[in-house]
């Protein structure tokens, strides 16, 4: 038990190092971008990225997830997977290179058929590396993964910003991105100390097929419906609005995805090995649940209230219609790590058919609030996300929490307060933001008198009723 404490808080540290230090890096490299490129060429990227999760979809099938869940595999498994990928990654390739005019077509943007095409090359790219990453997280080797992507988001982001200084506009976001890709890659190699050999087995490829084809299809469906809303805008609004709609999303996601990403790179593996627990399953379930929700909420809509100063601190006037945007999709986010902690329940059940069910009756909502909140314009869209996020939460809690004994109304009353509290420290912020906007113009003193104030009354209210996610999050940071 102690020597799986000490992994998992070994992980959390090393993911967390990683995952704050290289999004950092990429925050700064955004925000000069931001401040050098419009919002339209941002948004000829965002309109790719629902071809790009599809396409990571059908590499990984699922494959990882098996791979890692399973005990002991051979280099017969790991290079049967590796072949897959590769082989998998050159048709997409080939696909997308002929029916890349399709696509510009669509959006109606005839400059998408180069964008596409050079875009594409890094599906092969990362085929290289998947299986050597796969490797490093089963072994909970995250201090190695630390090492590989800082100096690749440190050289990609030099690349980005010295083409985008030059003028070669939505390029040099192209370029960043096979760039980063392929140092990545490179070094995956290097540290993995793995390498495939020419073996492909049959039996172990359905053998990890037939648990990761359920997985792939549900990937595919959230790769598509996780970029609906970039699709629907794209198509039928101009490309400066996806751009603000992508950048809010974007900034959104930074404290949404680091937080998440950290904890779930170490959840899987170490839900995957208390699987046949289920008591103490649960329990590890329900701290990391509401550590999670303690920090990303106030996060949030602390981030919400003080929107205005932040876009224009960060990225200029330019942006500033991307605000809204920005703080109706900050409460759709507060739910999103629980979403991927439910499910990750029934990936080490080897449920991976309820996960696809799952998915399914989701994407099914998803579709009808999008084909009702469309009549409303863009607003209509984004209020359409607030409602399909709390839906989905309670969708995914459906099996898991028949799996571990904690239903979706346990877990509403673990979280509720959590975020009633971050709502009402927010809700403060605000209003003082509102009263100090009049005694200065500055937006750097706003952002940190604003933050200061929501991180005291939040801290100082959590601390007044006692709340158990403090007292855990404590824990996790003493070892105690």
């Amino acid at each position: 038990m102690n020597n799986l404490k000490q992994k998992a808080l070994s992980g959390v540290f090393w993911t967390g190092l990683q995952q704050f230090s290289t999004q950092g890096i990429s925050f700064v490299v955004s925000i000069i971008l931001a401040r050098l490129l419009l919002p339209a060429e941002f948004g000829l990227i965002a309109m790719l990225g629902v071809f790009t999760a599809v396409a990571w979809a059908l590499m990984n099938s699922g494959l990882g997830s098996s791979l890692i869940r399973t005990d002991n595999p051979t280099q017969e498994d790991y290079s049967t997977v590796f072949f897959f990928n590769l082989t998998v990654s050159v048709i997409l390739y080939l696909i997308l290179v002929f029916t890349a005019p399709y696509i510009a077509g669509f959006y109606k943007q005839p400059m998408l058929i180069s964008i596409v095409r050079w875009n594409s090359l890094n599906f092969i790219i990362n085929a290289f590396g998947m299986v050597q990453l796969t490797r490093l997280t089963k072994l909970m080797d995250f201090k190695t993964q630390l090492k590989i992507s800082i100096p690749s988001i440190i050289i990609s982001g030099a690349v980005g910003v010295s083409m985008a200084y030059m003028g070669y506009g939505v390029w040099s976001l192209v370029w960043m991105g096979i760039v980063q890709n392929f140092t990545s890659t490179i070094q995956l190699w290097w540290y993995s100390k793995w390498s495939p050999t020419f073996l492909f087995n049959k039996d172990l490829f359905f053998h990890h097929f037939n648990f990761g084809y359920k997985l792939t299809l549900s990937g595919i469906l959230d790769g598509i419906f996780s970029h609906i809303y970039t699709i629907v805008i794209g198509k039928f609004f101009a490309p400066a609005l996806v751009g603000y709609f992508n950048r809010a999303q974007k900034l959104r996601q930074l404290p949404v995805s680091n937080i998440a990403a950290v904890l779930n790179k170490v959840t899987f593996p170490l839900f995957a090995e208390l699987k046949n627990d289920n008591i103490r399953l649960k329990n590890a379930f329900k701290k990391i649940m509401q550590v999670v929700v303690f920090i990303v909420a106030p996060i949030l809509l602390v981030m919400a209230a003080l929107a205005e100063p932040l876009f224009r601190f960060l990225f200029t006037e330019k942006w500033l219609p991307a605000v809204p945007y920005f703080q109706i999709l900050c409460w759709s986010g507060i739910l999103y790590p629980i979403h991927t902690y439910n499910l990750n329940i029934l990936t080490v059940k080897g449920r991976s058919d309820l996960f696809l069910k799952l998915e399914i009756v989701k994407k099914v909502m998803i579709t009808v609030v999008i084909v009702i909140s469309f009549q409303f314009g863009i607003y209509g869209l984004l209020y359409g996300s607030v409602l399909t996020s709390v839906l989905a939460f309670f969708i995914n809690t459906h099996y898991s929490g028949k799996f571990i004994n904690y239903s979706a109304w346990e877990q509403t009353k673990d979280i509720l307060p959590i975020i009633l509290l971050a709502a009402f420290s927010g809700g403060c912020v605000y209003g003082f933001d509102m009263y100090l906007q009049q005694m200065s113009t500055f937006d750097i003193f706003r952002l940190l008198f604003g933050g200061l104030l929501g991180v005291i009354i939040y801290l100082f209210l959590a601390f007044l009723f006692k709340m158990t996610a403090i007292t855990e999050l404590k824990k996790l940071i003493f070892n105690r």
